[in-house]
């Protein structure tokens, strides 16, 4: 895993692990079949990392900690944000992950079928935020106004562009953060969910 966070899963290969280990490849067959059953293990340890939704919270409260904990422990390994969903041998972080929050949504009275509406709408809104997180050119607010007058406001002027301009100028100057798009968005999900939890 830090080969991969490091690097990327794209380069990790069981010879390149070996060397990293200083082992020879053949050895690591020992451990695990393939490669793609080191991506099993290696996206189960993701799934622990992510906190299990509380059972002595409401729902939206739970599953507000779970996401927030995904997107924490997606921002530690963005490699694995578009292998979570493909795996199709989890491991037990994996299913106890998933029998947590389908307990959690059933238990506050979705039915079936909204749960699963609601356990993949989370889920995209979650990978998609982490996605888009992990491809912008900036780590924080302080790195984002940095960039402000050199990068972002050269290509907007306001002849051309003045509600981009009108915008940039105003979120600069507030110190905007885009890392608090992430609640306003979540808060928005869950206030959605709230009405369907009775429909079947």
């Amino acid at each position: 895993m830090r080969l991969a966070d490091r690097d990327g899963v794209d380069g990790l290969s069981m010879r390149r692990l070996a060397a990293e280990l200083g082992a020879g490849a053949m050895s690591l067959y020992h451990y695990v079949a393939s490669k793609e059953e080191l991506l099993d293990a290696m996206i189960d340890v993701v799934f622990g990392e992510i906190e299990l939704p509380p059972d002595d919270a409401d729902w939206q409260s739970a599953l507000r900690r779970r996401a927030t904990s995904a997107r924490q422990a997606l921002a530690r390994h963005p490699w694995a944000i578009t292998l979570m969903e493909s795996r199709t041998t989890p491991g037990p972080a994996n299913l106890r992950h998933r029998e947590a929050v389908t307990a959690c949504l059933r238990r506050a009275g979705f039915s079936v079928v909204m749960t699963a509406h609601a356990n993949w709408l989370l889920d995209s809104y979650v990978y998609g935020f982490a996605l888009q997180e992990a491809s912008l050119p900036f780590d924080t607010a302080e790195d984002l106004a940095a960039m402000a007058d050199d990068v972002f406001m050269p290509q907007l002027p306001a002849d051309q562009f003045p509600y981009l301009r009108e915008s940039a100028e105003a979120l600069f100057a507030a110190g905007y953060d885009a890392a608090g798009e992430f609640d306003f968005g979540l808060d928005l999900v869950l206030a959605a969910l709230e009405p369907l939890r009775t429909i079947v």
